[in-house]
């Protein structure tokens, strides 16, 4: 949200954004989520909660293989069937 005209003015709503280019840790697709509460933008008020969550897909990253689910998956539901898991 770019305006603050935009900016809902109640609701919860999830925010978040897919990177086409992932960064990788020893070759592997992650992802990071933070989890963060805006109680109010006027005054600004924003909760950062300790824990997070960090979900490693369990093959290497590799752009010549888009059907490997393993490695470009990052959802423990789906690596926990790898063989390698």
């Amino acid at each position: 949200l770019n305006q603050r005209s935009r900016i809902p003015k109640s609701g919860a709503y999830v925010i978040c954004k897919y990177l086409m280019r992932p960064h990788l840790i020893h070759d592997h697709k992650y992802d990071l989520r933070i989890y963060v509460l805006i109680t109010s933008y006027d005054p600004l008020t924003i909760y950062l909660y300790q824990d997070g969550l960090v979900r490693f897909a369990t093959e290497p990253y590799n752009l010549k293989n888009k059907n490997s689910k393993f490695a470009h998956l990052t959802n423990f539901s789906v690596n926990k069937k790898n063989a390698d898991y």
